[in-house]
C-alpha cells in the first residue's frame, strides 16, 4: 500500500507577502494557526492540508530544502500571467509533456521553485 503525501508546507522569508502571491495566483485560503507567522492554507475541498511559516534553517547554516511541488491548473498559460503579475517569476516556460500535460516552473516571492501542470483530461 503506497504512503500518499498528506501535508505541504511553504517557507518563506516574509510571510505576507507569499500569503498574498497564492491568495491572488491560485485563489488559497489562509487561516492563522498556532505559533507567530504560521497559517494553514486550504487549497480546495478534498485537496491535502498545507501550511505557510516562516523559513527555519533545520540543517544548520541552511534554509529549508524540500521537495518540488505542482501544482494542477486548468490554464498553464493563464496561470503563468498571474505568476509574473503578482511578483513571482517563470523559471521555464510552458512545455508539455506528453500523455501528461503542459507544466511551467515558476518562482515564487521566496525564492521557492514550483510547478503548475495543465494535466490532460483524466490525469492529475
Amino acid at each position: 500500500m503506497p504512503n500518499n503525501i498528506a501535508h505541504f508546507a511553504i517557507h518563506a522569508d516574509d510571510c505576507e507577502r507569499a500569503k498574498k502571491f497564492y491568495e491572488r495566483v491560485f485563489g488559497w485560503g489562509f487561516e492563522p494557526w498556532g505559533p507567530p507567522d504560521f497559517w494553514r492554507i486550504q487549497t480546495g475541498e478534498g485537496a491535502i492540508h498545507g501550511a505557510l511559516q516562516k523559513r527555519r534553517a533545520p540543517v544548520e547554516g541552511r534554509g529549508m530544502i524540500g521537495f518540488e511541488c505542482t501544482i494542477s491548473v486548468e490554464d498553464v498559460k493563464a496561470i503563468a500571467l498571474e505568476i509574473v503579475k503578482h511578483g513571482g517569476a517563470v523559471k521555464a516556460p510552458p512545455f508539455t509533456i506528453d500523455h501528461v500535460g503542459t507544466l511551467v516552473m515558476f518562482e515564487d516571492t521566496e525564492g521557492n521553485v514550483v510547478g503548475a501542470m495543465q494535466y490532460v483530461e483524466g490525469i492529475s
